[in-house]
């Protein structure tokens, strides 16, 4: 008896060893699915919680930008107003010099002191990008500026100082101008609808992140199948789930009859005394 009751123990512990081993959490995509859409309410409000307030901190956060800009065009006449191939080769060349000239210190320094900024050419240097279309001798001068006026202001004062300016340290014609900056009427900057729907979003993803992470903590046991699924073994019964409130008020009648009964046996007693 003794044999066969340590081969048995032996066998169901080997049968139960490999249940408790496994303490992975299995993550049911249905089971996520109706998580979600049964706190559909709660994203919602969540999403739009999130567009608000992306928009209020855009609208009263962000210092909307202006961008103007201008453009020259490079080019080397060696005969007087006569352009032949050699001098669009050589304009070709002289693109990029003009890009990185028209960034240097004293050029900057000159549209500072004429337009009576006060910022210093570091600043204003962050304030301008030259951008070169491919296989083309034109710059885009591209000023961005909280003040629109500003903006076209200094573009147009830097097309100027630089057809003075880098002629007589290149030796070379000033670049022709071929559109002057205006003031913009639109902000480039910030994007108010870009920002709402990011902002919708990630209030979206984010309460669907605590959605699923209190579900990944959650240890308890609703249903049968949780038990079977964690443990691999079937629950032989379930106790049904009652009424409570009813079940109170039924002991609190008894309760109450039997304390009338009490009462009412102590008065006939007492009379008959």
């Amino acid at each position: 008896m003794e044999g066969r009751s340590m081969e048995y123990s032996t066998q169901q512990t080997k049968q139960t060893a490999p249940v408790h081993a496994n303490t992975t959490t299995e993550i049911d995509l249905v089971e996520v699915f109706y998580l979600l859409w049964g706190h559909w309410w709660q994203i919602l409000l969540s999403l739009i919680a999130g567009a608000a307030i992306a928009f209020a901190g855009t609208y009263f956060l962000i210092t909307p930008q202006y961008q103007a800009s201008a453009r020259i065009y490079i080019v080397s006449a060696s005969n007087d107003s006569v352009v032949d191939l050699s001098d669009l080769q050589v304009g070709t060349s002289l693109t990029a010099d003009y890009q990185e000239l028209l960034l240097s210190r004293p050029l900057l320094q000159d549209v500072i002191n004429n337009l009576g900024l006060s910022m210093d050419y570091q600043q204003l240097e962050r304030m301008i990008n030259i951008t070169n279309t491919t296989d083309t001798r034109i710059l885009r001068i591209l000023v961005t500026s909280p003040n629109p006026q500003q903006a076209a202001d200094i573009a147009n004062e830097l097309v100027n100082q630089a057809s003075i300016y880098l002629p007589n340290v290149m030796e070379t014609d000033p670049p022709n101008l071929v559109e002057s900056a205006i003031v913009p009427n639109q902000a480039s900057s910030p994007s108010y609808s870009r920002n709402t729907v990011l902002g919708a979003l990630l209030g979206a993803i984010l309460c669907c992140t605590v959605l699923l992470v209190r579900y990944l903590m959650n240890d308890t046991f609703v249903t049968p199948d949780d038990i079977a699924r964690y443990f691999g073994i079937q629950p032989l019964a379930t106790i049904p789930e009652g009424d409570l409130g009813d079940f109170n008020k039924q002991i609190r009648k008894k309760k109450s009859r039997k304390s009338h009964m009490k009462k009412d046996t102590w008065q006939a007693k007492g009379g008959q005394a």
